[in-house]
């Protein structure tokens, strides 16, 4: 047997997992924001505004104070952070051993560089200034975080729910028989229903865009003790809820090394009902599709099967069940890892916080396989109005109902309204004449009778077209 060619030697590198091979295209706008190059680009991002901070409000007594020119050159060193970057320290951390530390000599080696005269060649001990490495870290995460979710994740999800919305009312006058239980029931439209899960979506979306993103700098411990050790006459927790809440973050007063990562695990359990309620919305379609409610417009060129030429399969749907699954797997874990850590520190923080971006990354490639879905979809309405007309019996209801009603105001002859009804059509298929005949025969006032007798399963849909208007609401 010959042998074979060793892949992993390959260059450029073949990707491991899907999402950075096979999907990429679909969620590369999340490696801006939640790639291991984007936590360096944070983590260079929240040191030097640290040290802009400190150096600013004079924090540190003797250190010298920055030009706007000086401002802008560290500023240019987050705004330049590319390729080179990247590998510049991956080499500074192949000696120190250390992701952070590394960070901190990378953003020394650029204030060296500074121009001639700069107040930046002095100041290189204010880089990481009485900072443990989770001082930088959680500000980075937390950064990182934030934007995927508002630049990326939430825009995407905000998207295919206007999508789904304008679908519901596009479709809120077509009429369709409901199914409880598998079983015909009291018949709907089918925008009413597609907008349920748009109302559904939407709640998730607003609890996400009010989710808070936390942050702390406040040393080893929690203790600002080396803080207070080299500079005891600054206010430390001033200085630091001011520095958090300048990044845009909301300042956590009270932790251990590591920020608690509370408001994490809160975000990702939203996140993962959003996914679940979309989930919900893939099996639906899937299901209206294998019924033939929906029928999925070919793709000229496209393959449904390697043997049978006929199928058009609901690939969409089901790529996005699965990856909502695995999303939300991850989420699940991140959420209920993340919640603890021994005693002052543990380092299970540390990985589990690598994999974010899978787990969003996974969403976003469902959400846009959902998208694209539902974009090739059209409604067999002869199908649902040959449905509607097979099932009279489901007009069962609202003739016991009228029934009930009429006893009420003091109709006689309408008792036992519910078990007539059930009589009458309980595991048998009525006509429109049986049913016509049956209220025929109640003895009805002329008003309600007429009102029953003009009913069809096709016309009993009760408010559901208005409902869909409960959307813009």
């Amino acid at each position: 047997m010959s042998s074979r060619v060793r892949l992993a030697d390959v260059t450029p590198p073949i990707a491991l997992g899907p999402l950075d091979g096979r999907y990429r295209a679909a969620v590369a706008p999340l490696v801006d924001h939640l790639s291991e190059a984007a936590l360096n680009r944070e983590r260079v991002h929240v040191e030097v505004e640290w040290l802009i901070h400190l150096a600013q409000h004079r924090v540190v007594p003797g250190a010298p104070t920055l030009t706007a020119a000086d401002e802008a050159y560290l500023r240019d060193v987050v705004a330049t952070f590319g390729p080179d970057e990247v590998a510049e320290l991956a080499a500074i951390e192949k000696t120190t051993v250390h992701d952070v530390k590394a960070v901190e000599y990378f953003l020394k080696s650029r204030l060296a560089a500074a121009p001639e005269g700069s107040a930046l060649r002095d100041v290189g001990e204010l880089v990481h200034f009485a900072c443990t490495s989770e001082d930088i870290n959680n500000l980075s995460y937390a950064l990182m975080v934030r934007g995927a979710v508002q630049d990326v994740w939430a825009p995407a999800a905000g998207a295919l729910v206007d999508q789904v919305a304008a679908l519901a009312h596009e479709l809120r006058d077509q009429p369709m028989l409901a199914l409880t239980h598998g079983q015909p029931a009291t018949p709907t439209t089918l925008g009413k229903e597609l907008a349920v899960l748009a109302h559904r979506l939407r709640r998730q979306l607003t609890r996400i865009a009010g989710d808070e993103y936390l942050g702390k700098l406040n040393g080893a411990t929690g203790t600002y003790g080396a803080h207070v050790v080299a500079v005891p006459g600054a206010d430390w927790p001033a200085v630091s809820k001011a520095f958090v809440e300048h990044l845009g973050l909301t300042w956590n007063p009270l932790t251990t090394q590591i920020e608690s990562h509370d408001w994490q695990a809160e975000l990702y359990a939203d996140v993962a009902r959003f996914n679940r309620v979309l989930h919900n919305l893939a099996t639906d379609v899937w299901t209206y599709i294998s019924r033939g409610v929906f029928i999925q417009i070919p793709v000229a060129g496209a393959t449904g099967s390697s043997t049978m030429p006929h199928k058009v399969n609901p690939i969409r749907f089901e790529n996005a069940e699965a990856n909502l699954e695995l999303s939300s797997a991850l989420l699940d874990t991140l959420a209920s890892t993340l919640v603890t850590s021994r005693l002052q520190r543990d380092l299970t923080d540390s990985t589990t916080q690598r994999n974010i971006g899978p787990a969003f990354g996974h969403s976003l490639l469902a959400i846009d396989n959902v998208a694209r879905g539902l974009r090739a979809l059209s409604v067999d309405t002869g199908l649902l109005a040959r449905e509607l007309d097979e099932n009279w019996e489901v007009l069962g209801e609202p003739v016991q109902s009228a029934m009930r009603a009429a006893s009420v105001a003091g109709v006689t002859g309408m008792e036992n309204p519910y078990e007539r009804l059930k009589e009458l059509t309980r595991g048998r298929r009525l006509t429109a004449a049986d049913m016509r005949e049956f209220i025929g025969g109640l003895g009805l006032p002329d008003d309600v009778a007429a009102r029953l007798a003009a009913l069809t399963p096709a016309s009993y849909t009760g408010l559901a077209d208005t409902l869909v208007g409960y959307l813009d609401a």
